[in-house]
């Protein structure tokens, strides 16, 4: 099949690094943006080292005008946040050190013993695993059914309501195979009973359009680090306007810089949920990453990426012994294509990628047995390689000729 031309042209540098240039010496192939989008742009180093040369401060701590600066640096990352996301207020923007603390906020706030909840059967564990901790005290569990390419009819969750249902949970998109599931629609029968949807967004925010209202989502759950190119060590929970937050009591209790003559958390947003020292460098260099996005446009990063994956589905489709999951169609998920080989396990391959083609991508369960067992890829798995918004065409190739060498050598070994 001819390659096809990307509708357009990331840039190649970033700081000391160009996309198939060197990093410590060795050139890479960075297809590992699901765990973790690499390179970052300049603009987010830049705001994280202007921050710890230039700031330093505690934001909302002190009267000061260093930690007043570092205050007005936290709203600009909620402002961008909430743009992003299709939110009006900003302050109900609460930062997190990651998705997976914005989600256990959410869950252990909402469900009491004897709740109900629905998830679905493509969940990560950052879903799950809080969801089994609750099922130990007394909540019940239903997951909606999903077909092995990760689809789901919002008819599966409707089945699973019942009168004592008090949230409904699901990824925007899996971490294992990139398809999107129906969130709007979820949301809508969801909210007709009166029940909440709470959405994971680790793998949508920042390259998938998200509109909280237009797609019916109470809760949103979200990390910086991934397509919204920020650092690590920055997420957060949304709560969308018409929430209630006093349906959600605070996980964490403690310091605030705000009511600091009470012994208890304050009740307004979004100090009810930020408890402690923020991480104030990492939240700079969210807000870059999202400015970053914003200014070049959700909808074409996320062209790019459609093209780049719809180019590595169809050419890992044409190699004899590989196995493409998912939906093979890139307009339906998000830039996540797994793989199997026959006759090689995904540790194998992704060593083999990584030594012999210096490749980076991710082999095995992805933090998401369930998904895997709805896809009939448990107990091995698979192996994973997720383009981001710096990936070229040449990437793609590359990985596609890698592949079809390890596969040939195996049908030929």
């Amino acid at each position: 099949m001819a390659p096809i031309k990307a509708p357009w042209h990331p840039p190649r540098r970033h700081g000391t690094l160009r996309r198939g240039a060197r990093h410590n010496g060795v050139v890479v192939n960075y297809l590992d943006n699901a765990a973790t989008s690499w390179p970052k742009p300049d603009s987010m180093a830049e705001a994280m080292l202007r921050y710890l040369r230039d700031v330093g401060a505690s934001p909302g701590r002190s009267a000061h005008r260093l930690s007043i600066q570092a205050e007005r640096l936290r709203l600009e990352a909620r402002e961008a946040v909430a743009e992003l996301v299709g939110l009006r207020d900003p302050l109900r923007v609460v930062f997190t050190h990651n998705g997976t603390a914005a989600i256990n906020l959410a869950l252990f706030g909402l469900l009491e013993p004897g709740a109900h909840v629905v998830a679905t059967g493509m969940e990560h564990n950052a879903v799950m695993r809080p969801l089994r901790a609750l099922e130990r005290r007394g909540v019940s569990i239903s997951l909606a059914a999903c077909r092995p390419d990760g689809t789901m009819e919002p008819a599966a969750v409707a089945e699973c309501l019942r009168p004592h249902t008090r949230l409904v949970v699901m990824n925007h998109a899996s971490n294992v195979c990139g398809t999107v599931l129906p969130v709007r629609q979820v949301g809508a029968l969801a909210h007709a009973r009166g029940i909440p949807l709470l959405v994971d967004a680790a793998q949508t925010a920042g390259c998938w359009p998200i509109d909280m209202h237009a797609d019916n989502i109470d809760l949103l759950a979200f990390t910086g680090h991934k397509a919204m190119l920020g650092p690590t060590g920055a997420g957060g929970l949304v709560l969308r306007e018409d929430f209630d937050i006093s349906r959600l009591p605070a996980l964490v209790h403690g310091g605030t810089g705000s009511r600091s003559e009470h012994e208890f958390q304050p009740e307004f947003l979004p100090d009810k949920y930020e408890a402690g020292t923020p991480n104030a460098v990492g939240l700079a260099g969210l807000a870059a990453g999202v400015r970053y996005v914003l200014e070049r446009g959700v909808d074409k990063l996320r062209a790019h990426e459609q093209s780049l994956t719809q180019r590595l589905i169809d050419g890992l489709r044409s190699i004899r012994g590989v196995h493409v999951r998912g939906t093979h169609d890139a307009a339906r998920q998000t830039a996540v294509v797994s793989f199997t080989m026959d006759g090689k396990s995904p540790a194998e391959i992704g060593l083999a990628l990584d030594e012999q083609f210096e490749i980076m991508c991710r082999p095995g369960l992805h933090c998401a047995p369930r998904a895997h067992l709805t896809m009939g890829t448990s107990p091995a798995g698979t192996v994973r390689l997720s383009p981001g918004p710096f990936t070229t065409l040449a990437d793609i190739e590359q990985a596609i000729s890698a592949i079809a060498s390890l596969a040939a050598a195996e049908a030929h070994g």
